[in-house]
């Protein structure tokens, strides 16, 4: 059980990677292409940039998902060095729990409120005619993925506590014992 929901974690990883790889790579094609059309044939193209725009969102986003799962992500570990391994896996049980509720309302349902409001309101980009619903999609996709992982990382701290517990309770214990005479 737990090796088959290992390898769908590392399915949806390898996914995730793949489409923010995609998506950089025509987010590059749509760029030099702007840059050419403006510069050596002096028409910019009309539709570039908003196609950049709408390609940086969702690399930014699904991006930072791959960030937080890989643990690249900004962090301020230097008062977290000075603290004992039971304390900073508390707080990181603590921060992984304030990621994940943080995540599932500001990016899941302010997400999904806002593609909901878009798509309602039927908002065209002006130059492709793209519904900017579909673009804000990038926001509860990757709020998704951040609380599946906070959520992951959160059970990983739990098993460590327990680890340290039950270590600390047999050595404990082979300590009390008393050597046969």
């Amino acid at each position: 059980m737990l090796n088959a929901i290992l390898k769908l974690k590392q399915w949806l990883v390898k996914c995730l990677e793949l489409t923010v790889m995609v998506v950089m790579g025509f987010l590059v094609v749509d760029v030099v292409w702007g840059v050419f059309t403006r510069y050596v044939l002096q028409n910019a193209s009309s539709w570039t940039e908003e196609l950049a725009r709408m390609l940086l969102i969702w690399v930014a986003l699904l991006g930072a998902s791959i960030a937080f799962i890989r643990k690249s992500h900004l962090g301020v570990d230097y008062f977290v060095g000075k603290l004992s391994e039971n304390w900073r896996i508390i707080g990181g049980l603590i921060v992984y729990l304030l990621i994940a509720v943080f995540a599932a309302i500001v990016l899941v349902y302010g997400g999904c409120r806002l593609v909901s409001l878009t798509l309602k309101t039927s908002q065209p980009s002006p130059a492709l005619g793209i519904q900017w619903g579909h673009v804000y999609l990038a926001l509860p996709i990757s709020g998704f993925f951040i609380v599946l992982f906070s959520i992951e990382m959160m059970i990983e701290n739990i098993c460590k506590l327990y680890v340290i517990r039950v270590t600390s309770d047999l050595s404990r214990r082979s300590s009390r014992r008393r050597p046969l005479p």
